[in-house]
């Protein structure tokens, strides 16, 4: 699975969570909050890379919650070793 997250195009948690969910197919049940993101990624089992452009724009966009994620994302990649997660600044 791939992820492609664009912080030009994203101005809401809500759009993150939409695009989050719909690239990578993440359940129905998703809580669409950033503790379902990580159990949901920590519990993959298919090699997935997400990538991150514009961070810069994504943290202008939506503040401390783009810093969180970055760090939930880093730190879900190290713990499941299908996940890769690359951030162009």
């Amino acid at each position: 699975m791939y992820a492609a997250i664009r912080g030009a195009e994203l101005f809401s948690r809500a759009e993150l969570h939409d695009t989050l969910q719909s690239q990578l197919d993440l359940p129905e049940y998703y809580g669409r909050n950033l503790d379902a993101l990580y159990d949901c990624l920590t519990d993959l089992h298919q090699p997935t890379q997400i990538e991150i452009f514009e961070a810069a724009l994504l943290k202008e966009h939506l503040g401390f919650y783009a810093h969180t994620l970055l760090i939930l994302l880093r730190r879900a990649a190290e713990e499941n070793l299908f996940l890769t997660v690359t951030v162009n600044e």
